[in-house]
C-alpha cells in the first residue's frame, strides 16, 4: 500500500488557525526549521484514531483525532471488527492531518512512537501495521509505547513533577495504583479484579437505557451518568462499597454492577416500567452509583498513599497523587481524591480533561520522554508484535495486602456543584 504520498515533502504553509494551543502553546511558526527532536505520536489502542507532534520541550506542534463514539454508541459498546475498520479507514487522514497542522515532513522527525501495548487486538494491530510503514519509509527510529505508561507521564508535559509520585489510572479499561519512579519505572500497588470503573458506568447507563434521555443520548456511559447525578440524590440508595474489609489496594467493580442491575430492576417493578424505559429515579441512581464507586477508589488510593509513605516510597512532605485516565475527568470523584490528598498532606494532580481520555499527544510524549532516557528506542523493528495484554511494572500488591493498612474514616462529602 502506497501511504503518505501527500506527505513525502514538506507541507504548504497551514494557517495559525489549525495549530491546536490546547496545552502549552507554541510559538513555532508554519516553515520554521526545527533544531529540537520532534516526535509523531500514534494511538489506536481502542476506539480512538489520534496522532500528534511533540517537541522535546514539550510543545504540541499539532494534532488530529477520529471518535468512534458515536458509532459505538450506536451498537451499545465497542465492537473490536468495528472499531478495526474505522481505524483503517481514518489513520493515514489523521496522520496526514497531524503532520500538516505541525508544518513538517516525515523527514524532520526525531522518532515515531505508538502504542503496541495494551488494548484491543485488532485495534492495536491497525496503528502498529501504519507505524511500521512510516517506520520504513522514512528510515526513522521506532518507540513502542505501553499505553498505561504513557497515561501516568502526561502529568510531566503539563506540570513539573518530579519522580517519585503515585497515579491512579482509571477509565473504561484499566483500573490500577502504581508507584512511578522513573520513566519506565513502576511499583504496581493494586489492580482491578475484574471489570474497570468507566466499564462499569458504562454498563449501568446502558442498563438505565440513558441513551434514550433527552440531555444524555449523545454522551458516553460514563459522562451521562456523571451528567444526570448532579440532578439525583447521591444518598436516596444506600449502596456499600465493594471490598472494605479488605487491605489491600485491588479495586472491583462487578459486584457493584450487580447489585445495581438488582436494584434497577426492582424499580422497574416497583414503578410499572419496562426494561429500556426510563426509570424516574434514574438521577438518584446515578448518583448512588457514581457516589459508591468514588468511595471505593478514594478508600484504595489512600491505603496506598499510607503504604508507599510508611515504606519510605514517597516524600511524607511532598508526595504527588497523580490521577489520569478517562475517569479522571469525572469531577465527583476527583473531588473525593481530594479529600484523601488533603488529610495525606499530598499535592492532587490531574491533567487536562483533554489529556484524561485516550489521545496522540501522551504518546508522543512518552517518545519523547524516552528519547531523553534512552531507553527502548527501536532501530531494527523485526519481530515487533502488539500486546492486547500486558502488566504494568512489578506487581507488589502481596506485600500492600501482607501490611494490612487500616486507613482511617473519611467522610466523602460535598456539594456536587461547588
Amino acid at each position: 500500500m502506497l501511504i503518505l504520498s501527500k506527505i513525502a515533502g514538506v507541507f504548504p504553509r497551514s494557517p495559525k488557525s489549525n495549530v491546536h494551543g490546547f496545552l502549552r502553546s507554541s510559538s513555532v511558526g508554519p516553515g520554521t526549521l526545527f533544531p529540537h527532536k520532534l516526535v509523531l505520536g500514534i494511538e489506536t489502542s481502542c476506539d480512538d484514531t489520534a496522532a500528534a507532534v511533540v517537541d522535546d520541550a514539550g510543545h504540541v506542534l499539532g494534532e488530529a483525532m477520529h471518535s468512534q463514539t458515536e458509532v459505538h454508541l450506536k451498537t451499545g459498546g465497542i465492537v473490536p471488527p468495528v472499531a478495526q475498520q474505522l481505524h483503517r479507514e481514518n489513520i493515514q487522514r489523521i496522520v496526514e492531518e497531524t503532520l500538516s497542522a505541525s508544518s513538517i515532513s516525515p523527514r524532520d522527525l526525531s522518532a515515531i512512537a505508538t502504542t503496541v501495548k495494551p488494548g484491543l487486538a485488532l485495534s492495536l494491530g491497525v496503528g502498529l501495521s501504519f507505524s511500521l510503514q512510516l517506520v520504513n519509509q522514512f528510515k526513522k527510529p521506532f518507540i513502542p509505547i505501553h499505553h498505561m505508561e504513557a497515561h501516568a507521564l502526561t502529568i510531566r508535559l503539563t506540570n513539573k513533577v518530579e519522580f517519585p509520585f503515585l497515579v491512579l489510572l482509571i477509565s473504561g479499561g484499566h483500573c490500577l495504583l502504581a508507584l512511578v519512579r522513573g520513566v519506565s519505572d513502576f511499583l504496581l500497588l493494586g489492580k482491578s479484579l475484574d471489570i474497570a470503573p468507566g466499564d462499569m458506568l458504562d454498563k449501568v447507563a446502558r442498563r438505565l437505557s440513558l441513551i434514550k434521555h433527552p440531555e444524555c443520548s449523545t454522551m458516553s456511559g460514563g459522562k451521562a451518568i456523571e451528567h444526570l447525578a448532579k440532578q439525583g440524590n447521591r444518598f436516596h440508595f444506600t449502596i456499600n462499597p465493594p471490598m472494605q474489609n479488605v487491605k489491600n489496594c485491588d479495586f472491583s467493580f462487578t459486584g457493584l454492577q450487580h447489585v445495581i442491575d438488582r436494584l434497577i430492576k426492582h424499580k422497574e417493578k416497583e414503578e410499572g416500567v419496562e426494561k429500556g424505559q426510563i426509570l424516574s429515579s434514574a438521577a438518584d441512581i446515578a448518583a448512588a452509583v457514581q457516589h459508591t464507586t468514588a468511595c471505593h477508589l478514594a478508600k484504595r488510593t489512600h491505603r496506598a498513599i499510607l503504604f508507599c509513605k510508611q515504606k519510605n516510597l514517597l516524600s511524607p512532605a511532598d508526595a504527588v497523587l497523580v490521577v489520569s485516565g478517562g475517569v479522571a475527568s469525572n469531577l465527583y470523584i476527583r473531588r473525593a481524591l481530594e479529600i484523601v490528598a488533603n488529610a495525606t498532606q499530598c499535592t492532587l494532580l490531574c491533567p487536562p480533561p483533554r489529556l484524561c481520555t485516550d489521545n496522540g499527544i501522551m504518546i508522543a510524549w512518552n517518545g519523547i520522554e524516552r528519547l531523553h532516557a534512552g531507553l527502548g528506542i527501536l532501530h531494527d523493528v523485526e519481530g515487533i508484535r502488539y500486546e492486547p495484554k500486558c502488566p504494568l511494572g512489578v506487581d507488589i500488591s502481596k506485600e500492600v495486602a501482607e501490611a494490612a493498612i487500616k486507613v482511617p474514616q473519611l467522610k466523602i462529602q460535598f456539594d456536587c456543584d461547588s
